[in-house]
C-alpha cells in the first residue's frame, strides 16, 4: 500500500468541479429547434433525444479517456475501439434505445505501423457486438495538441416515442437488478494510473489476483456492451435504466429523484480490490468513482425482477426507497 488514501480529485479529476463546468457550458445552450428535430429531453440525461415524427432519434457521444495511456504502455490497441463503442452504446441502452450507426474520431500525435489496424479491429468488433454499422469518421494529426492519441465517437439510435425510458415511472418498492461489469470499463483511469504509479507494480507485472495475466492486460479488458437490456425492455415492465460510468453510483441521480437501497450489491471484481488496497482508497471513494462490479442497473416491478436477472446474468441488488443512495450501510449520497 502507498500509505495514502488516494482520491479521484487528488489524481486530477474533481467530479464536483466537472459538474460546475458542465453547468456553465450547458447554461449557454438556450436555442431550441422546433418541429421535426425538436429536443425531447433536457441536456443531462444519458442520451439526447429529438423528435422524428412517430419516432425519437437519440445521440450519445463519448471517448475512451486516459485508458488509452495504458494501451500505449502495453503497445496493444485492439480493445480500446470496443471501449469507444461501448461507452456510447451503453448510454443509448440506458434510455431503452437500439443503436443504429456510429462515427469515430481519432486524433493522433503521429502515425505508426500497425496502430490504426488495431484501432479498427476494436471498433468493428464493438460495432458487431452492438449490431450496428460504422458509417464514417474523422482522423486528425495534431502533434502540437495531442500526446499519443485520443479516440472518441458518436452513436445514433432510434426508438418509438412511447417506448422511451427516462425514469419517470420509477416508484417506491421497485426492485433494482444489477448486471455484472467486465472490470473497470473506461472510467476512473486517472485514479487507476495514480495508484499504479505510486505502487511497487508496473503494468507489465503479473496481476497478483491472477498471475496468468498482467496488471496492464487486466486494466485493458474492454467495457461490456449490455445489448441484452433491449430484450429485457421488450419482455418486462422496465421503469428505469442506469449505465454506471464516471462518478460511480452517483450516476443514479440521473434516473430518479427517489433513492436506492442496494442491500446486496454484486461482489466487486478482483481488480477493484487490488486497486483499493494499493491506493488505500476508501469504500466511499471507490463507489463514487468506479462501477465496482455493477456496470448497469435495471429498475422494474418485483414481479419482473427475477426474469430480468436471469436474462442478463445479473441479480437483484436492491430496491427503490424515498431518498439517498446506499450500498449496504455505506451512504453514497444523502438527501
Amino acid at each position: 500500500m502507498t500509505g495514502k488514501h488516494l482520491t479521484y480529485a487528488d489524481s486530477g479529476v474533481d467530479i464536483k468541479q466537472e459538474e460546475t463546468t458542465i453547468k456553465a457550458l450547458t447554461g449557454q445552450m438556450t436555442y431550441k429547434r422546433t418541429g421535426l428535430g425538436a429536443p425531447l429531453t433536457d441536456i443531462g440525461h444519458y442520451a439526447g433525444l429529438i423528435d422524428f415524427g412517430e419516432y425519437a432519434l437519440a445521440m450519445a457521444t463519448d471517448g475512451v479517456g486516459s485508458k488509452v495511456l495504458i494501451a500505449n504502455e502495453m503497445e496493444r490497441w485492439n480493445t480500446v475501439g470496443i471501449d469507444c463503442v461501448a461507452m456510447n452504446v451503453n448510454d443509448l441502452l440506458a434510455v431503452g434505445i437500439e443503436p443504429l450507426s456510429f462515427v469515430d474520431y481519432l486524433a493522433l500525435e503521429k502515425h505508426s505501423e500497425n496502430f490504426a489496424e488495431q484501432i479498427g479491429e476494436g471498433l468493428v468488433k464493438g460495432a458487431e457486438m452492438s449490431r450496428m454499422t460504422i458509417v464514417g469518421g474523422e482522423t486528425a494529426t495534431l502533434p502540437e495538441i495531442v500526446n499519443g492519441f485520443d479516440l472518441a465517437g458518436t452513436c445514433l439510435g432510434m426508438v418509438k416515442k412511447d417506448e422511451i425510458i427516462t425514469g419517470e415511472k420509477v416508484k417506491l418498492g421497485d426492485v433494482v437488478v444489477g448486471i455484472p461489469s467486465s472490470g473497470v470499463h473506461s472510467n476512473g483511469y486517472t485514479l487507476v494510473r495514480r495508484i499504479i504509479k505510486e505502487s511497487k507494480y508496473s503494468y507489465h507485472d503479473p496481476f497478483p489476483n491472477n498471475p496468468s495475466t498482467t496488471i496492464g492486460d487486466e486494466l485493458l479488458i474492454p467495457t461490456r456492451i449490455y445489448m441484452e437490456v433491449l430484450d429485457v425492455v421488450k419482455e418486462c415492465e422496465v421503469h428505469g435504466l442506469a449505465h454506471i460510468t464516471g462518478s460511480g453510483l452517483l450516476k443514479l441521480a440521473r434516473v430518479t429523484d427517489l433513492g436506492f437501497d442496494l442491500y446486496d450489491p454484486i461482489e466487486p471484481n478482483d481488480i477493484f480490490k487490488f486497486l483499493q488496497s494499493e491506493g488505500g482508497v476508501t469504500d466511499l471513494e471507490m463507489y463514487k468513482t468506479f462501477n465496482m462490479g455493477m456496470g448497469f442497473l435495471i429498475i422494474l416491478p418485483e414481479a419482473d425482477a427475477e426474469k430480468a436477472a436471469s436474462m442478463t446474468g445479473g441479480k437483484i441488488v436492491g430496491k427503490i426507497v424515498e431518498s439517498g443512495i446506499k450500498v449496504r450501510d455505506l451512504v453514497i449520497e444523502q438527501v
